[in-house]
């Protein structure tokens, strides 16, 4: 993709690393030039961004945190427009909403678009290790809670990294939410974690807010990638479905410090364990997708349900999550499978290796899950 387009976007949650990529990036291109838009220094350099970028036209320009200057993707067509040259702009943002609405003021054609995820298992884990698998689970992706040096430490962070996304993060970015009543919110998703988004609920929990300010508060961290909203998956059935998406926390990290979940085995005996099992695979199924894949879940008014569909092209992939060593699944599960006839159907386990559950049904471990999408591409 670099090779094409004149600009990248590189999207992703605050904390994953995206600035010590692009500097790593830089430092490969000499005379590169790194902006980082926070700094007002450096905004002020994009004062006049027109005469400003055609100076550097034979630079890589970065661009960090690209969001805090909206109007930027205005200026920068022209300019990709007078130069086309693969690879010019490395733009890093932490909204994704906020970033895709430029695509409009269009950029389309000019930039691809890329997400850095927190750590995944594919990278962190040994294929089948299952107590460094725990510690991405407990702790989470973000690097530096990942790396701390004790579980006190990696809690600290996230319970920090918290109160500055809230408190510094979303204003300079142009939310007017007050901090403490987004936390709240938050804290709310975190309780229902892999449940049915119901507004009207929610905006009565936060005193009597109406649903379309739940809806706005969901679309706030939505954008700022810190929950996913997943769409049902809605084949032709004929049959009663569920539209209503469902929300997880996507770090599970995270999820756990908006708990106070701040051990392992805090987390194994609490009541969100299965739901904090399930975002986690979620998470790994979602970085993993085939390029113009569909990620859904499936649900029916009668009880058939499938926690994870996967569509790419006519081949599917349906997967049920469970936390067990020795998983089982209910009637719903098999009247999905029926209704839905994927071309693959797992379920994915804290198991060490493969088996077959059933006929045409393997129980797999995390690892597996790169391996079984990439079949789908």
């Amino acid at each position: 993709m670099d090779y094409y387009y004149p600009g990248i976007v590189l999207l992703g949650p605050r904390q994953v690393g995206k600035t010590t990529l692009a500097k790593a990036i830089a430092a490969r291109h000499p005379g590169a030039l790194f902006l980082d838009l926070e700094r007002p220094a450096d905004r002020a350099q994009l004062t006049e961004p027109e005469l400003f970028l055609a100076q550097h036209r034979d630079r890589l320009v970065v661009l960090d945190e690209v969001q805090m200057l909206p109007d930027l993707f205005t200026h920068l067509r022209p300019e990709m427009d007078a130069d086309r040259r693969p690879g010019r702009f490395l733009l890093l943002g932490s909204a994704s909403g906020a970033l895709l609405r430029q695509r409009s003021e269009s950029l389309a054609g000019r930039v691809g678009y890329l997400e850095l995820t927190p750590l995944l298992a594919s990278e962190v884990a040994a294929a089948n290790d299952l107590s460094e698998l725990q510690q991405l689970w407990h702790r989470g992706g973000c690097p530096l809670a990942h790396l701390a040096p004790n579980d006190l430490l990696a809690y600290a962070w996230r319970q920090d990294f918290i109160q500055s996304f809230l408190q510094r993060d979303l204003p300079q970015m142009g939310v007017s939410v007050a901090a403490d009543t987004l936390h709240r919110f938050w804290r709310m998703l975190a309780h229902l974690q892999g449940q049915l988004f119901n507004a009207s609920q929610l905006g009565q929990s936060l005193g009597g807010a109406s649903h379309t300010t739940a809806a706005r508060y969901l679309d706030v961290l939505v954008d700022t990638m810190v929950v996913r909203r997943l769409e049902p998956h809605l084949p032709n059935v004929g049959k009663r479905l569920v539209k209503s998406p469902k929300t997880y926390i996507r770090d599970s990290g995270l999820l756990h410090a908006l708990l106070n979940i701040a051990s392992l085995s805090d987390l194994q005996g609490h009541p969100i364990v299965g739901a904090s099992w399930e975002g986690f695979v979620v998470e790994q199924v979602a970085a993993h997708l085939p390029e113009g894949a569909q990620l859904g879940f499936y649900r029916t008014a009668a009880g058939a349900e499938m926690d994870i569909v996967v569509q790419a092209g006519r081949r599917s992939l349906g997967v049920e999550v469970k936390f067990s060593s020795a998983p089982t699944v209910t009637k719903g599960f098999w009247h999905a499978r029926a209704d839905l006839q994927p071309t693959r159907t797992v379920v994915v386990a804290p198991v060490e290796r493969r088996y077959p559950l059933k006929e045409g049904v393997e129980v797999v471990p995390v690892s597996a899950i790169p391996e079984l999408l990439a079949e789908l591409g």
